[in-house]
Formats: C-alpha cells, structure tokens, sequence
C-alpha cells in the first residue's frame, strides 16, 4: 500500500524501509545493551538473524515484544489479562484509554489484542517528547508508533493536529489497523482520569461536510479501561507533586522522562487488567446531529470518561487508600486486615524511595493515597 508522502514524518515505518532502520538499531550500542537485557544468552549473531529476517512491523513485534511483555508478565505481574468481549476482533477500532505507564500502557496492548484473537496489533501515539534519542525513535517507528509533535507554536499545533487527523482515520480506512491514544496528553499523576475534549477536537479536524459525530464515528472509538494493582511509578509521580508545589516553575528533564519509562517498564505491578467498553458509534448515533461544537465534545468526552470509570477492575489497593485518605472504615468489607498491613507496608516502602532535601511525608502520603484512591471514587460515582 501506498502511504501518502504527507504522512512521512510521523508514520511507522513501512515495511520497505525496515532492513535499513534494523542494520542502524543493530550498530547502536545502547540499542544492544537493551538486546542482551532482553533476550539473555541468546548469541548476537542469532539475534541479527531473526531480526533481519522480520519483513513487516507485525513480524518483528511477534518476534521480539510479544515475547518480552509476555516475560515482563511473567516476572513483575501477577496476572495481565483483557476481556474484550464488547468489540468484534474483526474490526479495527481506536482504542481511547487513562493512561498508567509510559511504554506499557500500549505495550500490554498490543500483546493482549493478539492474545484475543485480532490479526493485527495497533499503531500507538507517541509524543515526540519522549524520542530524544535516535535509536528510541527508530525502534518505536518500527514498532508502530506514530509521533505526535508537542511544544510547536498555536498554527503548528493546529497544521499538526489535522495531520494528525488525517492519518489516524487513513490508518483506520487504508490501512485496517487498530489505533492506541491515551485520553490526555501525559499521564494523570493523581489517577483522576479525564479526556481532554481538546483530543476529540483533534480527531475530529479534516475537510468535508460530516457533523463531528459523524467524523468520530469513523475512527470507531472504544474506551479502555486500564487497571494497574500497583503503580511502579507512584514514588515519582508524588515527588514530581513536591517539586511543582514548591517551585511551580520545575519541569521534568529527558532524564526523568527515562527514569519513568524504566521504572514503569521494571516495576512490580500486581494484577494488571484491561476492559473494553463497546464501541461508541452507536452513542455518538444517538446525539443530536446540531448539537452545538461548544457542548459537543465535552458531552463526548464525559461519555469516554463515564465508560472507562465504570469499567475499572477495583483492587483493595482502591479501597484501602479511600478510607486511609478520609480515616473511615466506608469500605472495609471490601478488603482484610492482612490487605491493609500488606498496603501500608508497600507505601512505607514506596515513600521511602523518595529522597528530597525538604521531604514533606504527609504530603507525598496524601498524594499517594490520592493516587490509589481516585479509581475508587470514580467507580462508586460512575455506578451508582
């Protein structure tokens, strides 16, 4: 298939262009050292090898990832699992979730589509924030990621955003694949899940008559709803909280950016589950097609945010933080003292990772409770 030239700078690569980007990975050092971590004792030369022989993106993610998830899974989860059961595996969809991890969010994804029986994994968005490094850029290329341009002045941003647009519904027409976006740009430090209407806006850029119904209801939208027992990166996530509270004007650095993919990627996880919600074509059917753009997209986005609340998978991790954050005992049918004493030792234990000069602890706890507790609150309300 013939992808249009427009689409070059923030397509995958296709398969065409594969042999070239995999003799650049196999010269590059650190890309090496992340080869021996991920497939110990297996000779270079053998790994070369199979590498070159992958002819397509699918091949090379059956290949390598699948098999490096499925060991992630193995080691630092007890369990990963999706019940797809709300959309056909036939179909190709864009896949609309919170968002936990840097690279495991997709990752987990595209190992779980297979194991349910789709053809075909997904292509993933990735702010071009996070490819500092040529070899990250190449590999996520090669492993389906389409980039998404941050930091560009209001008419870049817009001229990016119908880009953008365009290629999300050509991967979903032309080239039947699945999509993966999060909900928001970054990850919502404190678990409260919401999705940026500024995203639907986005998808919903492009030239013709349709209504902004009618737009998203071409790129066949399900939300994911994504649950994590334990978050590797909930440590971070509250000293990020510190820094900012006290000098607004901290940023994170490339650097932490780093930090947080490995910690995501190499972090205990407990249980891990993914739920589908069905497919919102149906709902967006229903909506009155004159509905005005200025009410449009929020009521859009709270049915997304609704879907994904009601669909989380509740740990007694949620439960425990809730009742620990307003010091009731609301939920404790819900989980046992021995869940409490597990918890509160894994927090003590996460807390003490942090090392900051003016280390305030009831606030990183706060925060940290928030975190865990926040899927909770979002559940009750969005099932009451």
């Amino acid at each position: 298939m013939k992808v249009p030239v427009e689409f070059d700078g923030i397509r995958p690569f296709e398969p065409e262009e594969l042999p070239q980007v995999f003799e650049r990975l196999l010269a590059d050092g650190q890309f090496r050292q992340v080869l021996a971590f991920a497939m110990p004792g297996v000779p270079f030369g053998k790994v070369r090898e199979k590498m070159l022989s992958c002819k397509t993106n699918l091949e090379f993610q059956l290949s390598f990832c699948y098999g490096f998830v499925q060991f992630l899974v193995d080691k630092l989860t007890l369990g990963c699992d999706m019940d797809a059961s709300a959309v056909d595996v036939e179909g190709r969809y864009t896949f609309v979730s919170n968002h936990r991890d840097i690279v495991l969010d997709s990752g987990f994804l595209d190992k779980l589509l297979i194991d349910a029986g789709f053809k075909t994994t997904c292509e993933i968005a990735i702010g071009d924030n996070l490819l500092s490094l040529p070899w990250v850029k190449d590999l996520v290329r090669v492993n389906k990621s389409f980039i998404v341009r941050r930091g560009l002045t209001p008419r870049g941003t817009l001229a990016a955003s119908r880009l953008m647009s365009d290629y999300m519904r050509f991967v979903i027409e032309e080239k039947h694949d699945n999509i993966w976006i999060a909900q928001r740009e970054g990850r919502a430090k404190d678990s409260d899940d919401r999705t940026q209407p500024a995203l639907l806006k986005m998808m919903a850029l492009g030239s013709g008559r349709e209504s902004v119904q009618q737009k998203l209801s071409r790129l066949h939208i399900v939300p994911l709803a994504i649950s994590y027992e334990y978050d590797p990166c909930d440590y971070l996530k509250a000293r990020e909280f510190q820094l900012k509270r006290d000098n607004p004007a901290w940023k994170k650095s490339a650097e932490d950016d780093v930090v947080s993919m490995r910690t995501g990627i190499m972090g205990y996880k407990g249980h891990v589950h993914y739920q589908c919600a069905p497919c919102i074509d149906a709902w967006l059917g229903g909506l009155d097609p004159d509905m005005p753009k200025t009410e449009v997209f929020d009521v859009i986005a709270a049915h997304i945010d609704h879907e994904i609340h009601r669909n989380y998978r509740l740990y007694p991790s949620n439960y425990i933080a809730l009742d620990m954050l307003r010091g009731d005992d609301a939920n404790a049918g819900r989980y046992t003292a021995d869940d409490r004493a597990v918890f509160e030792k894994y927090l003590a234990g996460q807390l003490a990772k942090i090392d900051l000069p003016d280390k305030d602890e009831p606030y990183l706890t706060e925060r940290m409770l928030t975190m865990y507790a926040n899927p909770a609150v979002n559940f009750i309300k969005a099932t009451e």
